[in-house]
C-alpha cells in the first residue's frame, strides 16, 4: 500500500520557488523543490528535522533591546 504524502510549503510562501516538506511520517521527514515535485527529495530522521525548525527561529545575532 502507498503512503499519501503531505507536501506543504510554509506559509509565508508567495511563489513556487521554495522547498515543499512532508512529515506524515512520524520516524522521518522529507524535503524537496516545489518546482519539480517528481524529483529527488531529502529524507531525515524527524529528530534532525525538528533541530533544524528550532534552530531556524533562534535569533543569529541578539536583539537590540
Amino acid at each position: 500500500m502507498t503512503e499519501i504524502q503531505n507536501w506543504h510549503t510554509s506559509s509565508y510562501t508567495k511563489s513556487d520557488k521554495c522547498v515543499a516538506v512532508t512529515d506524515s511520517d512520524p520516524a522521518e521527514a522529507k524535503a524537496r523543490d516545489s518546482k519539480r515535485p517528481g524529483g529527488a527529495n531529502l529524507t531525515f530522521p524527524q529528530l534532525s528535522w525538528d533541530q533544524f525548525v528550532d534552530f531556524s527561529f533562534e535569533p543569529l545575532m541578539p536583539v537590540p533591546a
